[in-house]
């Protein structure tokens, strides 16, 4: 897949911050409402992390080089990891926000204009959001993905905010106003932390998705009815890119050129499974070699061969 198809999607996401941005800002400007202002700031820090996550999408695509040799992929987790945190801030200005208009309620001001504009700014957010969740999914691009539910989030707040100004609009109580504000921001810090703690795992060297490794071990044990084994399968994810990495165990007799072959096919076979970049790469032992089972994990491990 080509990277640079992705940018389309964060210049999109970009464009909606700042329609949004204005949207919001006008909303809280007619209505004097204190979710309406929360929910303008968060705009501001989506469009922050759409500007990082363009820069982090850049350096992600350039080749490897002499001090990166496995390229730059893993910039994507740490655009993804700063977004949940920006998440996670917006959440905790929401509710600092909402806390002093809950011990001094204020009353709002045209409702019904600022519901509107506050309305046409959550559409924005959830048409753009989706179409940036599927294609980053599609794409298999975490960072596209994590500012689509970055957006998402955006969504989930204005309606918890609008939601509130109606029961004020309904009631009369000013009160609920601050306190939906709150209950949302409680709702996006549980969000940006799940974003969080999958940016870190994939940073950790996080093995290929299960489906995916079920494919591969399948393909890999059906190769036993040509006395082929396998052992030290280990597997990571770099951005979009995978690394496979495995011994194959042939019978001792072969030549080295059969050996070599029968790698090359393994390895081919394994990459025509996935349509996202993958480097496999496989070490050919003698079957027969007690000491062939010595390096089955990350280092080699000394075992009785006896």
């Amino acid at each position: 897949m080509n990277r640079k198809s992705l940018n389309k999607y964060l210049y999109l996401s970009i464009a909606a911050a700042i329609v949004t941005i204005l949207l919001k800002f006008y909303a809280f400007h007619v209505t004097g409402s204190m979710g309406l202002f929360s929910d303008a700031l968060e705009s501001f820090v989506n469009l922050f992390a759409a500007l990082f996550a363009l820069l982090m999408l850049h350096l992600s695509r350039k080749p490897a080089d002499h001090e990166h040799e496995f390229g730059h992929g893993k910039a994507e987790y740490f655009s993804s990891a700063v977004e949940g945190a920006l998440i996670l801030i917006a959440a905790f200005t929401i509710i600092r926000s909402a806390v002093p208009r809950i011990i001094d309620p204020q009353p709002l001001e045209n409702i019904s204009t600022g519901l509107l504009f506050s309305l046409m700014a959550s559409l924005v957010n959830l048409l753009v959001g989706l179409v940036l969740i599927n294609n980053g999914k599609k794409k298999k691009s975490l960072l596209v993905e994590a500012d689509g539910r970055h957006l998402m989030t955006d969504v989930y707040t204005s309606v918890g905010v609008i939601l509130g100004i109606i029961l004020v609009e309904l009631t009369g109580w000013l009160i609920i106003d601050p306190v939906i504000a709150i209950l949302v921001g409680l709702n996006i810090i549980y969000s940006g932390y799940r974003l969080i703690h999958r940016s870190a795992r994939e940073l950790m060297d996080a093995s290929i998705p299960e489906d995916e490794l079920e494919r591969v071990t399948a393909y890999l044990d059906s190769l036993g009815d040509r006395e082929i084994e396998y052992h030290s399968l280990l597997t990571r994810m770099s951005g979009p890119r995978r690394f496979i990495s495995m011994h194959l165990l042939v019978p001792g007799d072969w030549s080295v050129k059969r050996g070599h072959d029968c790698a090359d096919e393994v390895e081919e076979t394994i990459i025509a499974m996935f349509r996202e970049p993958v480097t496999v790469s496989t070490h050919i032992e003698p079957v027969e070699d007690p000491a062939s089972m010595r390096d089955i994990g990350i280092d080699r491990v000394d075992i009785d061969i006896n």
